[in-house]
């Protein structure tokens, strides 16, 4: 298998790694493309391999024991998942699917616990990615308990904009009411309400960016501090 070149991966955690360490690494990426839907870790089973996304976005989605489910995080090409895996996890604690169709390097999870153990900056960089998604799970707790649900969904699609290239984000009104974990009807009437105000065009199973920075002030203090932190983090580490 001949391994990609790093400068063709736009996977953010990939690309950060220097050459000598990517080099070392890259003969352990497989590339493949993730249809909508594919489950790429079950809750509560083992984890066989890591994805380094490239384009589209994923989602964490957390489960009670009666069987409730909500959206705990997203991920894009800005991470990689399960990120259970960085502390030697053999099971996945989430189910992780895809929301739209994506492009991804996937590594075997032993040859990924291997390299975590043998290259500090491979491990660095998996370590700092952790830490950003956990800001990023912290806000969207804080979130749901104090925004109302159209500012947790004018969040939610700054949130996918960023992972998608141009301004369209194929999804559906009953897939993000899954997401957010509010009612079909609820996710409807918000996405009037930002339509009205000139910041998307929503369509059947399609969202179009209008207006972000305006789409931005609407959201508040929902959207901007774990982006913030995000790009703290992966700043000047080597």
């Amino acid at each position: 298998m001949v391994s990609p070149a790093q400068s063709s991966v736009t996977n953010k955690l990939l690309n950060i790694l220097p050459e000598s360490d990517y080099g070392q690494i890259a003969q352990d990426l497989e590339f493949l493309k993730l249809s909508r839907g594919t489950v790429v870790a079950h809750a509560g089973q083992p984890i066989d391999y890591i994805y380094f996304l490239t384009s589209g976005i994923g989602s964490i989605i957390a489960s009670t024991p009666e069987g409730n489910r909500a959206e705990a995080g997203i991920f894009g090409s800005d991470g990689y998942v399960p990120t259970s895996a960085v502390a030697s996890t053999e099971n996945s604690p989430h189910e992780v699917v895809i929301l739209l169709d994506s492009e991804a390097y996937r590594m075997d999870y032993g040859r990924f616990r291997g390299w975590m153990d043998q290259n500090r900056n491979f491990s660095k960089v998996m370590i700092r990615s952790i830490e950003a998604f956990s800001v990023q799970l912290t806000y969207t707790a804080i979130s749901n308990a104090i925004h109302d649900v159209t500012e947790r969904l004018a969040r939610w699609i700054l949130m996918c904009h960023d992972r998608v290239p141009g301004d369209e984000i194929g999804l559906t009104h009953e897939f993000i009411s899954l997401m957010l974990s509010v009612r079909r009807p609820s996710v409807t009437t918000s996405l009037h309400i930002l339509e009205g105000n000139g910041f998307i065009k929503s369509e059947r199973s399609n969202i179009i960016m209008r207006n972000r920075p305006a789409m931005e002030e609407f959201a508040r203090d929902a959207y901007g501090k774990p982006e913030e932190e995000y790009r703290r983090l992966m700043k000047n580490l080597f």
